[in-house]
């Protein structure tokens, strides 16, 4: 029996970051990697992924910081800047999902910020998915058990029923240790087979 829910990961799968950083750490005299490196270190991002902090508190901070670390007076330009750069959306791998959903439906499961809804609407691809499981809106973030336990429920379904699809290995090994199928995602190649070979995907992808 095919899967009925097909879990999908929104940022290294649908979602692209393409501009680099260093321009605007440059031009705000920040050292090369240090807007991501503080964004994401787990004392400033993992508050603001399970709904702790808004997203504009933890932008907040992150700017504080670097403008404290270094010195920098212009930190939350910056930090504006980089908020702002253009994302990609990946057309290709949305159009396998839509071929999948005559037998399964599509899920988006994702780490993310209180500014995800405005995010999807912002790129046009909200109505994408029939149901949205935002970290920062469950209170737990990938790779804990208990978010995919809610996604799982709140979607009802098995572990058994349910696909995912994530480009992180610990979030596919979390999954696959509560018995979902995972596939680590690569490239549109080799999703496709992926998808083809669990039953979900019947057509051709070209």
């Amino acid at each position: 029996m095919a899967p009925k829910v097909l879990l999908v990961d929104l940022d290294g799968v649908i979602r692209h970051w393409r501009q680099p950083d260093t321009p605007i750490e440059i031009a705000h005299g920040l050292p090369t990697g240090s807007i991501k490196k503080a964004a994401f270190a787990s004392n400033q991002l993992w508050p603001a992924i399970t709904g702790q902090i808004s997203d504009k508190e933890w932008r907040s901070r992150v700017a504080a910081y670097l403008g404290a670390t270094y010195r920098v007076p212009t930190a939350a330009q910056a930090i504006k800047q980089w908020s702002e750069q253009p994302v990609e959306v990946d057309q290709r791998v949305l159009s396998l999902l839509r071929l999948c959903e005559s037998v399964a439906r599509i899920v988006l499961v994702t780490n993310a910020t209180s500014r995800l809804a405005s995010d999807l609407q912002s790129m046009g691809i909200a109505s994408h998915f029939s149901a949205v499981i935002n970290s920062s809106e469950v209170g737990v973030a990938k790779p804990e058990a208990g978010f995919f336990q809610t996604a799982l429920s709140r979607v009802q379904a098995t572990p058994g029923q349910a696909l995912l699809i994530d480009d992180t290995l610990a979030n596919v090994e979390a999954a696959e240790n509560l018995g979902i199928t995972a596939h680590r995602f690569v490239g549109y190649t080799e999703l496709s087979s992926f998808l083809q070979e669990s039953g979900v995907l019947h057509e051709p992808a070209l």
